[in-house]
């Protein structure tokens, strides 16, 4: 058994660098991963490909985290395709000064 077997790691800015790199360590050590990107859909898609071709579980969620509604969606599709999360890895350049996901009300996906 891995690590990380039956945690769920959401990781923001995963499709490219250091947060690809994360997602794949997550996934290798048995997370389920939440691919989060902005823009970078193939890239994001190659990370999923990657992780699953190594036999782990992950699923690529679009979603700006400088964006409410965003982060609440990202969290939400989380929750539906998974049903929890327990790793949150913040990876995700922003020209705020908060992540959106900070300032959510507790409770709130």
């Amino acid at each position: 058994m891995s690590k990380l077997t039956g945690k769920v790691a959401v990781v923001t800015g995963a499709s490219k660098g250091i947060g690809a790199a994360i997602a794949e360590h997550l996934g290798a050590e048995g997370a389920q991963v939440v691919v989060n990107y902005a823009s970078s859909k193939r890239d994001a898609d190659a990370v999923v490909q990657r992780i699953t071709a190594k036999g782990g579980k992950a699923i690529a969620v679009q979603g700006d985290v400088s964006k409410p509604a965003d982060v609440a969606r990202l969290f939400g599709e989380t929750k539906r395709a998974y049903g929890k999360v327990d790793i949150l890895v913040n990876n995700a350049g922003s020209s705020t000064s908060m992540c959106s996901a900070c300032s959510l009300p507790p409770g709130r996906p």
